[in-house]
């Protein structure tokens, strides 16, 4: 009997640290200077900042974000034309300086994607309930929005000759 109590507490605890680690979004975090560093790293890079708005209590921001980082191909396309922050809305840490910098994104709801450029300049802002489907995400609708808002979608020579 003590093996099988023992060995659910080492279960129990080892999953409740694994999940702690797989936590998204840092509500003690300085989001400032977090973002500002994402920000500098994406104009280093030719890359644009996803900001992902949420919370770690916000169902539909994990399953974004397991959406996203489990399907190859959305995966690389983030990876080759984003860097991606997760930043915080709790009743922690709602960042509202942030928020309101970037023109109140919350109204949408949760979980609010920021597009910025690599100067940290909102180029768009997008209402997660356009991505979904059903009780996910649709692979063709996220598609279509991260292709619309990576670099080379904005650089007018991409439409020269057409």
């Amino acid at each position: 009997m003590r093996i099988y109590i023992c060995s659910f507490l080492v279960l129990f605890f080892s999953l409740t640290v694994s999940a702690q680690d797989k936590e998204l979004y840092r509500p003690k975090e300085d989001a400032e200077e977090a973002l500002g560093k994402i920000i500098s790293q994406a104009g280093k890079e030719n890359k644009h900042v996803l900001v992902q708005v949420g919370g770690n209590w916000c169902i539909w921001c994990r399953r974004f974000n397991h959406f996203t980082t489990t399907d190859p191909t959305i995966d690389s396309l983030i990876k080759s034309s984003f860097v991606v922050y997760h930043l915080n809305y709790s009743k922690e840490n709602t960042n509202d300086a942030i928020l309101a910098k970037y023109k109140f994104p919350q109204r949408f709801g949760f979980p609010v994607f920021l597009i910025l450029d690599g100067n940290g300049n909102l180029l768009h802002t997008q209402n997660s309930e356009y991505l979904e489907d059903g009780t996910g995400y649709g692979k063709a609708k996220v598609l279509a929005f991260l292709k619309a808002w990576t670099v080379a979608a904005l650089d007018p020579a991409s439409y020269k000759g057409k």
